[in-house]
This record gives structure tokens, C-alpha cells and sequence, in this order.
């Protein structure tokens, strides 16, 4: 028996050997690995392990040696009295590796969610640490950009000012109610209102239509803005200025109406210049007819004329028959004076252009009218401008136009006398020089004033004037290149009083090589 179990015996002690160095071979290197990187719950968990089944190896493989010892040497009843402690001790350590197995894959999911939540952290930290990068830099260069957007903040409110303030059409804010919160100076200056007085001014102070003023809010309440909307402006002093409207409104976050802010150009000029265009075409329609009606008439004239004259040789000059014919003379000659008027009016008789001095031209007009003007208890002033540069011209119908314009003033003043004055001025900057006739008559009606260069009007009675002096003179003036206005009332000064009269203003083009030639000239 004891021949034939040797090769068992062998095999279990070297087995038990084996057991113990193969398993703290393994214990080394999960050591190894533990040190390689400690963090790694999956090594720490294969080392204890490893270490349980170290234990459980060596507890197994001594009981075997021991038994194997024991049974050679004959003491099978002191193995009988180690051997269930031995298998205790076994079975204890077999249930600690059953457990450390069987709790390796709850431990392996375990520690994949702690590696996922730790590279979550790794991720967020590495955010986090960018973040504080940034901040960092955002922080060490904050002061610069501070101070570019400062910059950027400064250039556009300069744009902004220069804009309201550089603007030559109104530029305006005003609350929800219409109260002006602020105009720039071309609108004050459009309205005649200053700083100080503007103050409190409202849109339903300045629109002289109600109307308008009502549809302008209704506009801008519906389509959020106003596009070129005509308006009546009441300026501070009363009168009426033409503007072209436009206007956007302003919300606030809370879609709340809060005001709206507008810009407003001036359109008396043009409407100005839109009239004398009209009337200038109406007054170049009228020519042609009167052109035609003056050449039909003009020859039946010439020979009634000439017949009463050779008839009034028939006839003693103190006989009817004689004062007829003066009569028919003296009317077909008024009837001629008015052709010819027809025909300057016209513009075509002919023109003889030539270097002219006005100061020259309105003396020798003085000379021939002053007399009457003395005996309407007109007294006459001379304002001359000295070393008016000459302009070229058709003298004779300056002179006309000035003998129109002076008897118009004498007309005007002929029921109560007063002072008639003759200005000339010279504007280098412009090129201009005015030729100004003043009364202190009694004016010229606001409803009429735009209608005084209409052919064939007059406010003369009947007999005393045809409505063509101004129209001729308009057209006069006109072929020089020049304009001629109407200012009334206008305050005129006498004797340090203000006197309300008007003011007939003729304004003729100085040639360009002619208006430096002369130096010390006074100007205006």
C-alpha cells in the first residue's frame, strides 16, 4: 500500500508547493501593478484578491503536507483530531474567494461608473480651468477693451452730434404727448425761436392745421412712421413756414409708445421758386398774346393817328370840329403808349447792351421825377454805395424799370407825402449788386403781393394805369439775369421812427472780370 501511493503523496505535496508560489506570484504582480498606478480600483481589487487567495492557497497546501506528514509517520489520530479544523479553516477561506469572485463584476461596474463620473469631473475641471483661462485673460485686457468700446462709443456720439447739429433741415425729439425734448439750431432758426424759448413747445403748437396735426398722429400710429408729409409750421412770430415732414415712432422694450424723432426741411424756397416759375410761364403765355394783339392793332393805330393829324389841317383850331380830332390824336396816342407797353412786355423790341453804371442810371431818373415827387410832398434820399463796379445792360430799359418802380412809390404815397428812398449796395460774396426803391406808403396787401407782376393787374383806378409797369419790369429785369422782390411791410426808417412801407429790391449780376476792378468799395 504505502508502495503505490507515493506517486499520489509527491503529487500532492509538490502541488501544494506549486499552489503557494504560483499564488504569491500573482500577489507580486498585482503589487507591481498597485504601484504602477494606485488609483486603479480595478488592481487594487485583483491584490486583495490575490491575497485572499494567497491565504487560502497557503492554508490549503499546509493542510495537505501536514496530513501527508502525519499519515507517513503513523499518527493517524492526531490527523484525526487537526483535520476539522484544518477543513474549517479551508472552507472559511474557499467562501472568502467564492465571494471576493462572485462581487468582481458588481466591483468592475462599480468602478467603470466612478471612472466615467471621474471623466466627467476630468472634462468639467478641464472646462473649468479654459474658463478660468479666459476669464484671466478677459480680465488682464478688460481695461483695453473698456477702453476701445469707450472709444467706439465716443466716435458715434460725435457722428451723432454732428449730425443734429451740423444738419441745415430741422432735426427734432419729442415725447409720447408731442413736447419737444430737443431741436437743433437749423430748427429754431426755421421757427425764429431761440434756446430760452423754446421751451414746452409742442407739435400741437407748431402745426397751423389741426387737421393735419391729426393725421400726421394717425399715420404715424398705424404704419410706425411718416414719409414726406406736407405741413404748415407756425413760426414765434406768427407766420407760416412750409416744411416737408418725416417722422419714425419709438417704443420701448414693452412695445410702448414713448415719442417719435422727425426731420423737417424747409420748402419755402422751393415753393417760391415752384410760383415765379408758374409765373413766369403765365407771364411768357401772356407775351406771345400780347406780342400778337400789339402788331394787329398797331397799324389800324398808326393810321387813325395819322389821319386825325392831317384832318386837324382842315379845320381852325378853335372850331369842334378841331378839339374832335386833339381828341381822337391824344387817345390814339394813349392807345400806342399802351401797344408799345405790350411790346416791351413782350420782350420783343429790340436791346442794346453796354457797360452801364446804376448809380448814373437812377440819378438821371431822380432828375426827371423828382420834381413831381416834390409835388406830392414826397421828399427823396439817396443811400449810394460808392465805386459800384458797372454791369453790362440795356440802359434805357433799366431806366424804364426804375421810372415803373418810383412811380409806383409816388402813387403810394401820393395822398399823404412821405419820404421815398434810393439805396444801392454791392455784395462781393455774391456778385450782386441791389438796387433798392423805399416808400413809406401805405404797403401792399399780404392776398395780393404774390399776384403784383401779373400782367394786367393794377390796384390804380381806371384810367391812371394798364397792370403792365411791373410786368414789363419783371421781364426787364429777368433779361439781365437778375430778380427783383417785393418786401412789405417792411419797417423803414424816418427821422427815428419805424414807419411800415415797401421795399421794391433789384438784384443785377456783376460780371465776373468786372467785380474786382475797382478797390475800396463799400459792401454789404
Amino acid at each position: 500500500m504505502g508502495l503505490y501511493m507515493l506517486p499520489s503523496v509527491l503529487t500532492d505535496i509538490i502541488g501544494s508547493l506549486l499552489m503557494i508560489i504560483l499564488s504569491f506570484l500573482c500577489l507580486r504582480y498585482t503589487f507591481l501593478l498597485i504601484r504602477k498606478d494606485p488609483d486603479n480600483f480595478l488592481w487594487s481589487f485583483l491584490h486583495y484578491f490575490c491575497i485572499t487567495l494567497a491565504i487560502f492557497a497557503v492554508s490549503r497546501a499546509m493542510g495537505h503536507m501536514v496530513k501527508q506528514a502525519l499519515l507517513i509517520s503513523d499518527q493517524k489520530e492526531a490527523w484525526k483530531a487537526i483535520s476539522p479544523f484544518s477543513g474549517g479553516v479551508n472552507t472559511l477561506l474557499m467562501i472568502s474567494v467564492s465571494a471576493v469572485t462572485i462581487f468582481y463584476h458588481k466591483g468592475v461596474e462599480g468602478y467603470r461608473a466612478i471612472q466615467e463620473k471621474a471623466e466627467s469631473l476630468r472634462i468639467a475641471n478641464r472646462d473649468l480651468e479654459k474658463a478660468s483661462a479666459t476669464m484671466k485673460e478677459m480680465n488682464l485686457h478688460l481695461e483695453e477693451m473698456i477702453e476701445s468700446r469707450t472709444q467706439d462709443l465716443a466716435l458715434s456720439e460725435e457722428k451723432f452730434r454732428n449730425f443734429f447739429h451740423n444738419s441745415k433741415d430741422m432735426v427734432f425729439f419729442c415725447d409720447h404727448t408731442g413736447i419737444m425734448l430737443d431741436m437743433n439750431r437749423a430748427g429754431l432758426e426755421m421757427l425764429n425761436y431761440t434756446e430760452d424759448t423754446a421751451p414746452n413747445l409742442s407739435l400741437k403748437h407748431l402745426f397751423a392745421d389741426k387737421n393735419s396735426l391729426k393725421d400726421f398722429n394717425a399715420t404715424l400710429s398705424s404704419q410706425k412712421f411718416v414719409e414726406d408729409f406736407e405741413v404748415e409750421f407756425i413760426k414765434q412770430d406768427g407766420s407760416i413756414v412750409c416744411a416737408l415732414l418725416s417722422a419714425t415712432a419709438l417704443y420701448d422694450d414693452t412695445n410702448t409708445f414713448r415719442g417719435c424723432e422727425g426731420i423737417a426741411k424747409d420748402l419755402t424756397r422751393l415753393k417760391t421758386m415752384t410760383s415765379q416759375m408758374i409765373s413766369t410761364e403765365k407771364m411768357a403765355s401772356v407775351g406771345q398774346m400780347a406780342a400778337g394783339v400789339a402788331h394787329e392793332i398797331n397799324t389800324p393805330l398808326g393810321i387813325i393817328l395819322g389821319y386825325s393829324q392831317l384832318m386837324k389841317d382842315d379845320f381852325p383850331k378853335d372850331s369842334e370840329e378841331y378839339e374832335n380830332l386833339v381828341v381822337v390824336e391824344r387817345q390814339s396816342q394813349a392807345c400806342r403808349k399802351i401797344v408799345a407797353d405790350l411790346l416791351k412786355f413782350s420782350r420783343q423790341s429790340g436791346s442794346s447792351p453796354r457797360e452801364i453804371d446804376i448809380n448814373e442810371i437812377l440819378t438821371d431818373v431822380l432828375a426827371i421825377t423828382e420834381h413831381n415827387l416834390h409835388l406830392d410832398h414826397i421828399n427823396t434820399e439817396r443811400c449810394f454805395s460808392e465805386n459800384l463796379p458797372v454791369i453790362t445792360g440795356d440802359e434805357e430799359k433799366l431806366r424804364q424799370v426804375f421810372v415803373n418802380l418810383i412811380n409806383n412809390a409816388q402813387h403810394a404815397m401820393e395822398d399823404e407825402g412821405g419820404v421815398l428812398t434810393v439805396r444801392t449796395t454791392f455784395s462781393r460774396e455774391k456778385g450782386m449788386i441791389t438796387a433798392s426803391i423805399m416808400d413809406t406808403g401805405v404797403g401792399i396787401e399780404a392776398t395780393i403781393k404774390h399776384r403784383i407782376f401779373d400782367p394786367f393787374f393794377t390796384t390804380k383806378s381806371v384810367g391812371k394805369g394798364t397792370g403792365l409797369g411791373l410786368s414789363v419790369s419783371y421781364g426787364i429785369i429777368e433779361d439781365h439775369q437778375g430778380t427783383i422782390t417785393v418786401e412789405s411791410p417792411v419797417m423803414y426808417k424816418n427821422s427815428c421812427q419805424l414807419t411800415p412801407g415797401t421795399a421794391m429790391h433789384i438784384h443785377l449780376p456783376v460780371p465776373q472780370h468786372n467785380g474786382n476792378k475797382k478797390t475800396g468799395m463799400n459792401t454789404v
